[in-house]
């Protein structure tokens, strides 16, 4: 008979929090947390471009969107990063 405590316990990177769930790997969420990271701060910087700084600098302001711009992409790239295909 297997206990649940060595049902919980790390194998090859796996872990299960309940008898019979699915395996969740390590790295998963910490990637999902920077797309959320890196999409908010692109959401910031085209506000804060267009409500604030291009009161003071338009050149800023555009910089700022570009950075934007940039960072959907880059998102996406690290939410993938590492998935086999």
């Amino acid at each position: 008979m297997t206990s649940v405590s060595s049902l919980r316990e790390n194998v090859g990177g796996q872990s299960t929090d309940r008898v019979g769930a699915p395996p969740t790997y390590r790295g998963h969420v910490s990637r999902t947390r920077l797309y959320f990271w890196l999409m908010g701060t692109c959401i910031l910087l085209i506000v804060l471009a267009w409500q604030v700084v291009r009161y003071f600098s338009t050149p800023a302001a555009v910089v700022m969107s570009v950075v934007a711009a940039v960072l959907p992409s880059t998102a996406a790239i690290v939410a993938n990063w590492g998935k086999g295909g």
